[in-house]
């Protein structure tokens, strides 16, 4: 009798273990289909697209190190990481739309147990994994160049992350309302140009004459761009300064992810 009572007691709690492990596994499961349908398949598939990948942030940090001599090649550095990121997460909205305006994956998912926090999740990771050869060939370059210490590193790297979501933020929230594939790719190239492209992420912002300086500042990448640029000793910012680009930086991210949970059209009406 009283082994009958001890296994009793037992079974509510196996029964609770096994309502939580599943659920993580499958949202695991969940991220890695992402991440191999987004990401790995492309790469295995079309090498070519990651020649693409890595060309763009390369691109532009040749033509600074070439104009300015190599004297502006640890911003052009810290600027191909800003927009490696930054192009990451505006890639999502054109893949986001690709897959529910051709393939209705994002139909398929809405009828499944899958929150758009999970789905998006995976097809963000998927971007970075998809970004990883441009990044690792930054990262070579940052080491032999810049040479951070240990908590200007991590500094550097919440600075990345930071302009990761807020990308993706704008990426998802742009890809819920694209309805032709046409139209999100119009979208992407115009997101970059006015956020990655026009602003100073690949140099000092006093390159930028005065009266147009203010202009630069309603981009996020220029506070981020700052922010790295005084982490890797580009330039020498006051702690206000510092303050003030995290506090904009965290304010301008919270904002989009706000507009994008509630203003971004995960089911169809």
């Amino acid at each position: 009798m009283e082994m009958k009572e001890e296994q009793e007691k037992q079974q509510p709690e196996r029964s609770e273990s096994n309502r939580i492990f599943p659920q993580k596994r499958s949202r695991l499961s969940q991220i890695l289909a992402a991440i191999l349908v987004n990401a790995l398949y492309e790469m295995r598939n079309y090498p070519i697209v990651l020649i693409n990948t890595v060309l763009s942030p390369l691109s532009f940090l040749a033509l600074i190190f070439f104009v300015s001599r190599g004297t502006l090649i640890k911003e052009a550095i810290e600027g191909g990481f800003i927009m490696s990121m930054f192009g990451a997460g505006t890639s999502l909205q054109s893949d986001l739309s690709h897959l529910k305006n051709d393939f209705k994956l994002q139909d398929m998912v809405v009828s499944s147990p899958t929150s758009w926090q999970i789905y998006l999740m995976g097809m963000a990771i998927s971007e970075l994994v998809y970004s990883l050869p441009a990044l690792i060939v930054l990262g070579i370059l940052e080491a032999y160049y810049v040479q951070m210490s240990a908590f200007a590193l991590l500094g550097f790297i919440a600075v990345l992350l930071m302009m990761f979501l807020t990308s993706i933020d704008i990426g998802y929230t742009f890809a819920t309302f694209s309805s032709d594939i046409v139209q999100s790719f119009a979208f992407s190239r115009l997101i970059s140009t006015l956020f990655s492209t026009i602003p100073p992420v690949y140099y000092p912002i006093t390159y930028i004459p005065n009266p147009y300086r203010y202009l630069a500042y309603l981009s996020p990448t220029t506070y981020s761009a700052q922010l790295a640029q005084n982490l890797g000793g580009s330039i020498s910012l006051p702690f206000e300064s510092i303050a003030i680009d995290w506090i904009i930086l965290i304010a301008v991210t919270a904002t989009l992810f706000l507009i994008a949970s509630r203003k971004a059209r995960w089911r169809e009406i």
